[in-house]
């Protein structure tokens, strides 16, 4: 299976990174292909909500969206990353999915798997119902068929994520797939 991990974090030595290491770890393990693209570094600018795509592209815009859609195309399976930022992915993260767009049926029709791997630093319970529901969202009407995610709660810094049993649980996560 071809995996691609969305790294939505600006931090690409974080704790969003480490759940995507041992993820990636896993998934290479049990024989998978994983590719990442850390798309706050990425030059991919917003939707302009023109509509000239008519939802299948191309989109008016040539920006690393271009190959960055090539690359969703082909995939079997897609990683959503992000730390949390006011209850809710990254704007980087969030500029990409709304750029989904632009080839909505063909992302549609693929039926890709996906999974969520998200760190906060708030460890409340309901820290990551806004997340959830987001990504819950996108599942459905994207037809994605939902493989896991990985909530880390209480992963403010890079040492108190190595400290929690979340980076196990995204290697696990990997593993299984």
């Amino acid at each position: 299976m071809r995996i691609l991990v969305l790294q939505g974090s600006p931090n690409r030595r974080g704790s969003t990174a480490l759940l995507c290491d041992e993820f990636e770890r896993g998934a290479r393990e049990a024989g998978h292909q994983v590719e990442r693209v850390d798309v706050a570094q990425a030059n991919i600018r917003p939707c302009t909500g023109c509509v000239t795509c008519g939802y299948e592209g191309p989109c008016v815009q040539h920006d690393g969206m271009d190959d960055l859609r090539r690359k969703i195309l082909s995939a079997d399976m897609l990683v959503l990353a992000t730390p949390l930022y006011y209850y809710g992915m990254t704007a980087q993260l969030k500029t990409v999915v709304d750029r989904f767009c632009s080839a909505n049926s063909s992302i549609t029709g693929r039926r890709l798997r996906s999974a969520l791997l998200a760190v906060a630093w708030n460890a409340n319970e309901w820290t990551f119902d806004a997340l959830e529901a987001h990504y819950d969202t996108l599942v459905r009407y994207l037809h994605w068929q939902d493989s896991g995610r990985v909530l880390g709660r209480g992963c403010g810094s890079l040492g108190m994520t190595r400290s929690t049993r979340y980076p196990q649980e995204a290697y696990e996560l990997g593993r299984s797939l």
